[in-house]
């Protein structure tokens, strides 16, 4: 976390002030993995500790739960069956939303309007416990990390008007993550970055020392 902790600061010291709030970003360059395995892909969702700067969009599919209950936007069946018929609007739907959650009875509906666009974005609603609030909440929080064809995973993890320690127990959640998912652990990651929006990387020093390729 120290190491973390001075990255920042060198990230501040570096980066202009600008005149809207920039974001920070984390940038977790891989080596020694095969990404023509898609075991070694993935698509996962990190709940982090702190708000990552702007709260996650969430929408839940439900003929019971009411917006004012979840502070979130709630679609029932019938708009459902409505976006079935509208591509286009499911597809704007899919593209502003973070994470879908959805009662398991209606699941055989979505799957059936909307899985061919939930699914290949990785964005398959989930089931909502019998009390869903919580999972919401937690969600708002969350980020979602990507690998695909090319090694190096990006996010963002805080806002320049956070402060440092938020920050970095944002960044220390997202490695431990990748530490714990990717198969060779920290002998995957080649190098950490950190920046803002608009300014130069600082890498992080990992093992008490700079780590290159």
């Amino acid at each position: 976390m120290e190491n973390i902790l001075k990255a920042i600061k060198e990230v501040r010291e570096k980066s202009k002030k600008r005149n809207f709030v920039q974001t920070f970003e984390l940038i977790v360059n891989l080596k020694d993995i095969d990404l023509k395995n898609p075991q070694n892909r993935f698509n996962e969702i990190i709940l982090l500790p702190h708000y990552p700067g702007k709260e996650a969009s969430i929408v839940v599919f439900s003929d019971i739960l009411k917006e004012e209950e979840l502070g979130v936007k709630v679609l029932k069946s019938q708009d459902i069956e409505a976006l079935g018929k509208n591509k286009r609007e499911a597809k704007k739907l899919a593209k502003r939303t973070d994470f879908f959650f959805a009662e398991p009875q209606l699941m055989p509906l979505i799957g059936k309007n909307l899985g061919q666009i939930l699914g290949p974005r990785g964005k398959i609603p989930r089931v909502l416990t019998s009390d869903p609030k919580p999972l919401i909440e937690a969600h708002k929080k969350a980020i979602r990390i990507r690998l695909k064809e090319s090694p190096v995973i990006q996010c963002a993890v805080g806002k320049e008007d956070m402060e440092d320690k938020a920050i970095a127990e944002n960044i220390q959640t997202v490695l431990n993550f990748l530490e714990e998912k990717l198969p060779k652990g920290k002998n995957n990651i080649k190098n950490v970055l950190i920046k803002l929006t608009m300014g130069p990387p600082v890498e992080v020093e990992l093992g008490g020392k700079r780590r290159k390729g």
